[in-house]
């Protein structure tokens, strides 16, 4: 094990040497100066990221839950899983997901919509994209039309066969609601410029939801206390190369 540890510290060293070169070295303080809406000039000073967060920042991430929705067999509702390996920062908090049904992490995404913050959320959004549009529908293209079959496979399946998962990060900006309090169809910012879409912006529909959306980071207090009793669990621990494990947060 003590040489193993001893290769490991020498390729972290040579890896973070790389890293260095293309990015430079990580900044310990930095000047903090901007411009806001109205052009005026702001200067603060020297910050240490530390500095930064804690004064333009603050926000209490602990007070935060990730949702995931997997209906695969075994995989059981208001449990918390983890990945084997996943965590990337030392000493860092491990990732953990709690499990719940549809119902539950659209109306927890709802809430959190409603009390005026935007919810990031994770999902496999090549799958019936019409991406000039900025549409996300599983009645966008008829492939039974074509070729006289039709796409069989279950949410669970897909995850089972490799044939979905997490592939992209978005955020939630609003929420359609009909007179029944369920969503409707939601509004997608994305980060691929202005060019696609509705200058950046893309809507999907709650069929969409069900069947490619996978992850939603929300206030605790937006899930069900019964629920969230879960976090209290030892983790279930996936394999590394568990889909739930190929966009992390």
């Amino acid at each position: 094990m003590d040489s193993l540890q001893e290769t490991k510290k020498a390729q972290m060293a040579e890896i973070y040497r790389m890293l260095c070169i293309h990015l430079g070295e990580p900044p310990t303080h930095f000047e903090w100066q901007w411009r806001d809406k109205d052009k005026s000039f702001h200067r603060v000073g020297t910050l240490s990221p530390k500095d930064f967060y804690q004064k333009y920042v603050g926000y209490d991430l602990s007070e935060m839950v990730c949702l995931i929705h997997d209906p695969r067999p075994g995989h059981d509702f208001n449990c918390t899983y983890t990945v084997r390996f996943l965590g990337n920062v030392s000493g860092g908090k491990p990732v953990e997901y709690l499990n719940v049904d549809l119902d539950t992490i659209k109306l927890a995404a709802v809430k959190q919509i409603q009390s005026g913050e935007s919810v990031w959320f994770g999902c496999d959004v090549g799958k019936y994209l019409e991406r000039d549009l900025g549409t996300m529908d599983m009645e966008m293209f008829d492939f039974e039309l074509v070729y006289g079959t039709a796409n069989r496979m279950s949410k669970a399946e897909r995850l089972q066969y490799c044939h979905s998962a997490m592939s992209h990060a978005m955020v939630f900006t609003g929420v359609d609601v009909g007179e029944d309090g369920k969503s409707k169809k939601w509004r997608v910012e994305n980060s691929w410029s202005d060019k696609v879409g509705d200058k950046g912006f893309f809507q999907m529909s709650d069929e969409w939801f069900d069947e490619f959306n996978y992850e939603v980071v929300v206030h605790k207090n937006h899930v069900p206390g019964d629920v969230l009793k879960a976090l209290d669990m030892q983790p279930v621990e996936l394999d590394p190369w568990d889909p739930m494990g190929s966009l992390a947060l």
